[in-house]
């Protein structure tokens, strides 16, 4: 029997930014990962502070965006890479309103620090009424991420390649397998409805496609490009574009009407030919009230969640995964509006 700190279950953000925790605070641990591809190793890897239909911003923004840029930095110091691309987003503006709007916004005390009063035109796409820089934004290296992070598991033999078998857990004797543990945490995504432990959680599948292209003229400057969707080099040739957001169309294949609204929104603002190279599709999990879940669970004492993560699982998977290390740890109440327990029956 190997004793150890930590089970996690799960290989998506949530997991690995904790994992990054228990490293740095040397906790032992390992990791079971089913090595699919998750929602969070398909994502576009977007860093972004604002939020680009209304442009408002959200809880936390600041003290997000700068806690994963030391993150990163600490993780580059084991992983020997730098997964942080600097590659601020351009918005596209639709019209004048929008630009009233930005500059209005621009002096809101949440929004100053983030939106850039400058408008600038773009090489390569049409963009008649300018577009907008979002200061501090910023990219995620995904593929190279998830890469790195795995490689130094799998050295450090911290990683098991299997499904977690949830019948095999012990939860009297704190023991899975050939393991005791002091902790076991699920970071699961939508995997987690099959959970019997918490399949009862708000979680709700959202359903977005991307499509990888191969544009005719490359568009100068490593820069993100957002008007209905993000669109980004991947490589020379390739870019990433998407992505789509169906709460409907929940089937595990592609859906042609996603594909078509990537193609339609991409020739909206990209005037040469492009050619469809790939096209993926995840299930993020979100929650109405837009909050991770994190939490213990209301029977086994150690036993935890960290879900909910939505659309901007980068930023919430790293900011969360240290205020639950220090729930676990050091006792530090979780703030209530992610807290599991906001979701007890009253009375309980």
């Amino acid at each position: 029997m190997k004793n150890v700190d930590y089970i996690i279950v799960g290989d998506g953000y949530a997991a690995l930014f904790f994992a990054h925790q228990l490293i740095i605070s040397k906790k032992s641990f390992v990791l079971f990962s089913e090595e699919k591809k998750s929602a969070s190793q398909i994502s576009a890897g977007i860093i972004n502070p604002v939020v680009l239909k209304k442009f408002t911003t959200f809880w936390k923004a600041q003290e997000q965006i700068d806690f994963l840029k030391m993150t990163l930095q600490q993780i580059e110091e084991y992983t020997k890479e730098n997964y942080l691309i600097e590659a601020p987003i351009h918005r596209i503006f639709h019209d004048e309103k929008e630009q009233q709007l930005w500059l209005k916004k621009c002096e809101n005390d949440d929004l100053k620090n983030f939106l850039d009063k400058n408008f600038d035109r773009l090489n390569g796409v049409k963009n008649d009424y300018l577009s907008g820089k979002v200061s501090q934004s910023a990219r995620l290296d995904v593929s190279g991420f998830f890469a790195g992070i795995f490689k130094f598991l799998k050295n450090g033999e911290y990683i098991v390649k299997e499904k977690f078998n949830y019948t095999e857990l012990n939860v009297s004797e704190s023991t899975y397998k050939n393991f005791k543990y002091k902790n076991v945490l699920f970071c699961e995504g939508m995997g987690v409805k099959e959970n019997p432990f918490f399949a009862d959680i708000p979680v709700n599948p959202n359903k977005g496609h991307h499509i990888k292209v191969e544009l005719s003229k490359p568009i100068p400057g490593n820069i993100t490009i957002k008007k209905k969707h993000f669109l980004f080099p991947l490589n020379e040739k390739i870019y990433f574009y998407g992505g789509t957001y169906d709460r409907e169309q929940l089937h595990h294949q592609i859906d042609d009407s996603a594909v078509e609204q990537l193609m339609n929104g991409l020739k909206e603002f990209y005037p040469d030919k492009f050619s469809l190279s790939e096209v993926n599709f995840g299930f993020r999990p979100t929650v109405k009230d837009r909050r991770p879940i994190i939490g213990r669970h209301h029977k086994y004492e150690n036993m935890y969640v960290f879900n909910g993560l939505g659309a901007r699982g980068i930023l919430n998977g790293c900011y969360f995964s240290k205020s639950l290390y220090d729930f676990i740890e050091n006792n530090i109440p979780l703030h209530e509006e992610v807290s599991l327990d906001r979701f007890k029956p009253s009375g309980l």
